[in-house]
This record gives C-alpha cells, sequence and structure tokens, in this order.
C-alpha cells in the first residue's frame, strides 16, 4: 500500500521512521509530486516529499531513504561529498523549465505573455526560498540576469518549497509565483503568463540516487522503473524533460 508523507522541516524525518518502515521509502522534491505519485501507484513504496534542501539534510542525518530524487545537481553533489549514496547510482532523471503563472482568474486583466519586468512595484510573486531551494534559487538567478532582482526583490513571497508558492497562486492568495512547468501543468487554477529563457539560470536537472546501504533487489526494481518507457511518458505528459540516457 503507498503512503504519501509531507515533510517540511529537517528534524521532522525522527518523528517519521515508524511510518516509513514498510517498502521502498523515496525521498524526492516537491515539484515531483503530481507525476511521480503516478508512476509510482501500486507499487510498494512511500514518497516523502520536500524541499530538496530539506530532504538532503536529512539524508545526511541519517533519514530512512532508499531513493533520493533532488531538484538540483548542487544539493545531490553535497550528499556526494558527504558519500551517503550508493556507488554508481546517480542518474540525471528529468529536466524542466521555469515560468511565471499568475491565478487563472486574473485571466481578463491579464494577457499571457506579460513579463516580470511589467509588474515590479505593483505586485506580490511567490517563489520558493531563493537561497536554499532550487525552485528559489533559479527565479533568483532568472531575475538577476534579468536585471531586475533589486527591483523586484521586496515583492518576493518566499516559501518553503515551490508547490507551496503554486498554492499561494491557485488560491489568489498572491498574484503571481516563479515556479516549474510541471507544477502549472499540474494545477489548473493557474496560468503560465511568461516562460524564462533557459540561458538566464543554471540548468535545471533532476538527479536520482539510491541511498547508501540501501542498495538491494527491491529499491534497484523501483530505481528501475522509474526510469523507465512507462514513466517517461508520465513525466513528460506532467511537463517534464526526459533527459537522454534514461532507460
Amino acid at each position: 500500500m503507498r503512503r504519501v508523507i509531507s515533510i517540511s522541516l529537517t528534524w521532522l524525518w525522527a518523528l517519521c521512521v515508524p511510518a516509513l518502515a514498510d517498502g521502498v521509502t523515496i525521498f524526492a522534491a516537491a515539484s515531483l509530486k503530481t507525476a511521480l505519485d503516478e508512476v509510482t501507484e501500486g507499487q510498494d513504496v512511500t514518497v516523502s516529499y520536500a524541499a530538496s534542501s530539506t530532504l538532503a539534510r536529512q539524508i545526511e542525518l541519517g533519514a530512512p531513504a532508499d531513493i533520493v530524487i533532488l531538484a538540483n545537481t548542487a544539493w545531490m553533489d553535497h550528499l556526494d561529498s558527504k558519500e551517503v549514496l550508493a556507488p554508481d547510482t546517480r542518474h540525471n532523471l528529468l529536466g524542466n523549465e521555469l515560468v511565471l503563472v499568475a491565478s487563472i482568474d486574473m485571466m481578463f486583466i491579464m494577457v499571457v505573455g506579460r513579463t516580470v519586468d511589467d509588474i515590479i512595484g505593483t505586485d506580490r510573486v511567490a517563489t520558493a526560498l531563493v537561497e536554499a531551494v532550487p525552485a528559489g534559487i533559479y527565479a533568483k538567478q532568472a531575475l538577476t540576469s534579468l536585471g531586475i532582482w533589486n527591483a523586484l526583490s521586496r515583492q518576493i513571497v518566499q516559501t518553503d518549497n515551490v508547490r507551496a508558492a503554486l498554492r499561494l497562486v491557485a488560491l489568489g492568495e498572491v498574484p503571481f509565483g516563479i515556479v516549474y512547468t510541471s507544477d502549472a501543468v499540474a494545477e489548473p487554477r493557474v496560468q503560465v503568463v511568461h516562460r524564462f529563457d533557459p540561458a538566464r539560470h543554471d540548468p535545471i536537472i533532476y538527479p536520482m540516487a539510491i541511498v547508501a546501504g540501501a542498495d538491494t533487489p527491491e529499491v534497484r526494481a523501483v530505481w528501475s522503473h522509474i526510469q523507465s518507457p512507462m514513466a517517461r511518458a508520465v513525466f513528460e505528459a506532467q511537463g517534464f524533460v526526459a533527459l537522454e540516457g534514461a532507460q
């Protein structure tokens, strides 16, 4: 039976150990939730979603994860440096793109194609934490590259992860948000109004690896399943880019 658990603070993993005891446990970036829920449907899998920074710190502290999928390479590099990944299991699984979204309820007062320049000094923008969470880091990079970070930074509403930023926009609590394309696909209450040039930020890559000590046949089977053609089709339908080399 598959269960989904959300974790927002590093120290909370210890409280979740009993709930994570059965089957294969995956720690995955929050932006993967909709697609990965579908990919792992019917599997004996527990998925714990949070910001990549939170998950990496949990695993470093010994959290009971078998597989980890993060939303940028820097946090996986950090885990590599701590020697907590099983050898030869790291794989760049997916790519993504960064977009500016607005609530669908705003469709009559704005036009698709409006850029972040147009909202400087007027509206708040939700993002993930810009110094720690990948989606927020990419957002700050893009805005800095455009030369508007300083002007826009006071309007930024930072959240624990990208799905929290998406939720604020979907509920109409914040007019705009900077999220991934896959988030916009997953949430029918938002619309994409601007797509950021990928050259404006670091490549958005989702690396996956097996955690050291968890490289068992059961875990390998799930690890391979997530890279399968079926999984690739699900990820692509949800707005991700399946990277070359995936099984």
